[in-house]
């Protein structure tokens, strides 16, 4: 891990050998604004405006860079993550429901169908086969996590994506006119970096991609492991399912596991 007054290059450089395939088929077609009013929670994205980006470019002491970059991300990661847990107290209602009455309420059965829809759940399974794979998709990603993977992507907030379309976490899309033209694409392909209209809307779509999109199931089945066994769901712990994020594999792994170990007082504070 370089030294940190070596940080912002180091991560600059980074940004440029890292190809993310973090969304794969993605669209600006975005689902969760079509939930029928009271049937599920607001959704985070529709609540919230435009929140400006700080300067990181011109913070140069570094341990400021960090700690504002740490402090502008933390409210929108923990606004989420409550959003995932209300979601998930409903399913566990539904599934609790189902195991003692053996049916559900009509009210119940058009919150499996968004839920179904939003998290790519097969709507010919089993109904119980359906509630343990939303058990398993829908449910908090670790704040320690999601802050260092933005650092890392991100280049503490200083890259193009992030300070032009809100993108934090390197995804990508498919269709001409998504997002950014990435510089250094390949001869014939096809993605952009997907630009976003605010924080909570790349923040919403980030999280949504950990937890629905098949590379990503070893990083869910950690965690409903955690679940099973009543331990800490840490970011130390997820990160080692995150294998295809990036095409670097496990060394993508550790350097997330290193930059969580060297700020931790940092991110907890």
């Amino acid at each position: 891990m370089p030294k940190s007054n070596n940080y912002t290059q180091w991560f600059r450089a980074l940004l440029w050998k890292t190809t993310v395939i973090a969304v794969v088929g993605f669209s600006f077609a975005y689902p969760f604004f079509n939930i029928p009013r009271g049937l599920l929670p607001t959704t985070p994205v529709l609540s919230l405006k435009k929140q400006p980006l700080p300067d990181f470019k011109n913070i140069t002491d570094i341990t400021e860079k960090k700690i504002t970059f740490f402090d502008y991300l933390r409210p929108e990661v923990e606004r989420q993550n409550e959003y995932l847990s209300s979601l998930r107290t409903i399913i566990d209602q539904i599934n609790s429901d189902f195991v003692t009455k053996g049916q559900l309420s009509q009210v119940q059965h058009n919150q499996l169908k968004w839920l179904r829809d939003e998290y790519r759940v097969d709507h010919k399974l089993n109904l119980a086969v359906q509630l343990q794979q939303l058990i398993n998709k829908v449910d908090i990603i670790p704040e320690a996590l999601v802050l260092v993977q933005a650092a890392n992507e991100s280049a503490w907030g200083t890259s193009r994506f992030a300070q032009q379309g809100y993108n934090f976490f390197g995804l990508w899309c498919f269709r001409a006119g998504c997002g950014f033209v990435p510089k250094n694409r390949n001869q014939g392909a096809v993605h952009e970096v997907a630009k976003f209209s605010q924080l909570a809307e790349a923040t919403y779509t980030y999280m949504r991609n950990l937890n629905r999109h098949p590379a990503y199931q070893n990083f869910r089945e950690i965690r409903s492991q955690l679940r099973t066994q009543q331990k800490p769901i840490t970011g130390l712990a997820l990160s080692q399912g995150l294998e295809k994020y990036s095409e670097r594999g496990q060394d993508y792994i550790e350097e997330l596991q290193q930059m969580i170990r060297f700020n931790r007082a940092l991110i907890d504070s």
